[in-house]
């Protein structure tokens, strides 16, 4: 079994909310590493630290000082505004030694690299899909960080879907894109079904046709690597019915209000980040 440089490490996750399920999930389901080399801290809620260790096999650790110790490569998993906090609890434990991974919204390469100096730093975006295996996770190294480090992201990100990576100065541009991205496609379906029942479908009749078609639709697109613009005009003909829905599209300029919308959640990414 071809392990990578996964299987090399032993993985401390600080937090335990949906996303460091996921990460489990994924990461024991590649069968790159094994549930012994994944410890678990969270600040509160020993419940769901419980309903970890009993669901996955994973390990609890009892604080922080003791998962630094265990652990290789520390990925923090735990809210922004928890971050300050959870670098204190770990100020001191670390070495230059452990690799550090943050999938924390809007937390810079700097602060991490100030919190933990001399060890190598990575800061990754995933999107909510990465609780069914589908994320879309950019990530961006920090100075300190080199080949393995990179390698280390793709193998961790790459459990729970396809993973790219970035200059950190576009990861705000990610969050307004694909961080937000999931709630874009939930409107559109939102919207298809309203449609489609006003047009005299059953509401889960529309439900069921949107799903597929915003499925089949992105299948599509990915399989054929054509540009969706091109794609798009082949399904259009002359004065037919997608030409129709094109142009009411285009009349209520709404290729301009998404863009806008993609636009304004990465000024929101940075302002946020900058309160920070």
């Amino acid at each position: 079994m071809n392990t990578g440089v996964l299987g090399k490490h032993t993985i401390g996750i600080v937090g335990a909310g949906s996303i460091a399920e996921a990460i489990i999930a994924g990461l024991l389901g590649s069968k790159r590493i094994a549930p012994g080399q994944i410890l678990v801290i969270n600040r509160s809620n020993r419940d769901r630290l419980e309903a970890l260790e009993w669901r996955y096999g994973v390990r609890v650790a009892p604080s922080h000082a003791v998962l630094a110790e265990r652990s290789t490569a520390l990925l923090l998993a735990a809210k922004p505004q928890d971050m300050a906090k959870v670098t204190d609890d770990l100020a001191g434990h670390t070495t230059a030694a452990h690799r550090i991974l943050s999938v924390a919204a809007g937390v810079s390469i700097p602060f991490l690299e100030r919190a933990f100096p001399g060890s190598p730093v990575v800061r990754a975006m995933p999107n909510t899909p990465c609780a069914i295996g589908e994320a879309a996770t950019a990530y961006a190294l920090g100075t300190r960080a080199g080949p393995d480090d990179a390698a280390l992201a793709r193998e961790i990100f790459g459990t729970v879907g396809h993973v790219v990576e970035v200059p950190e100065e576009h990861l705000d541009a990610v969050t307004g894109l694909s961080g937000t991205g999931p709630a874009y496609v939930f409107l559109l379906v939102e919207i298809l079904m309203e449609g489609g029942v006003r047009a005299g479908l059953p509401p889960e009749i529309a439900r069921d046709l949107v799903v597929q078609t915003v499925r089949g639709a992105a299948h599509l697109l990915q399989a054929s690597g054509a540009d969706p613009a091109e794609l798009r005009r082949r399904v259009t003909s002359p004065n037919g019915t997608t030409a129709a829905a094109m142009q009411v599209l285009a009349d209520r300029q709404v290729r301009e209000a998404w863009v806008e919308a993609v636009l304004r959640a990465t000024a929101r990414a940075r302002e946020l980040r900058e309160e920070g």
